[in-house]
């Protein structure tokens, strides 16, 4: 992640098949508060994954992070290695903060998971960073357009992510700083101090 090494990773069907997987997955789920399809934000995820220099099996556990946590557990993670292999299950299972239905409470699962992302490799280190910083912007944009209100739609509010996002951004800096965990630490700032204009 540091100084990515581009090998332009030729994407081949078993990429294009994650992406259907994935969209079959999330075809009724939509970006929290909105009508986005969840669809967009796998996309932006991925993107951010290939732009780090993400080969594969990384962009494809992008397009699939969140599926177990979301979208049935352990049950979608055989799915998932079934059709994509074990080397993505592990990757997808490294980012996902519960696989158990229904999920366990939110401080519980944060710290889990916090707890597992400070061992985990660079490559899950890598999907969770992008992941995260996907929804720092979205949230950027939404609080520039409408104000501090956009808060409320977090059932632990401003202070809840804030926390979380700054231990995320703790750990991404800790293991393999770049330019991405930078952004994050500047949308992190601008929360914390800065008032909407």
């Amino acid at each position: 992640m540091n100084s990515p090494t581009f090998n332009s990773p030729i994407l081949t069907s078993r990429f294009s098949d994650a992406f259907i997987l994935a969209n079959q997955l999330h075809r009724h789920q939509f970006r929290k508060g909105s009508q986005i399809p969840y669809i967009s934000h796998l996309l932006g995820v991925t993107a951010l994954v290939l732009e780090m220099g993400g080969n594969e099996d990384e962009a494809i556990s992008a397009l699939l992070h969140d599926a177990v946590e979301d979208q049935g557990g352990d049950t979608t993670l055989e799915l998932i290695r079934e059709q994509c292999g074990q080397a993505v299950a592990e990757l997808v299972l490294g980012c996902s903060d519960s696989q158990i239905m229904p999920k366990p409470p939110w401080e519980e699962r944060k710290q889990k998971h916090l707890t597992k992302l400070r061992h985990s490799s660079l490559s899950i280190l890598k999907i969770s960073l992008a992941d995260t910083l996907h929804n720092a912007r979205t949230v950027q944009i939404d609080r520039r357009r409408q104000g501090e209100e956009i808060w409320d739609k977090f059932s632990r509010g401003k202070s809840g992510i804030l926390w979380y996002y700054q231990n995320l951004w703790e750990i991404y800096q800790g293991r393999n700083p770049n330019a991405w965990s930078m952004e994050l630490a500047c949308i992190i700032d601008d929360w914390r101090y800065l008032d909407v204009n």
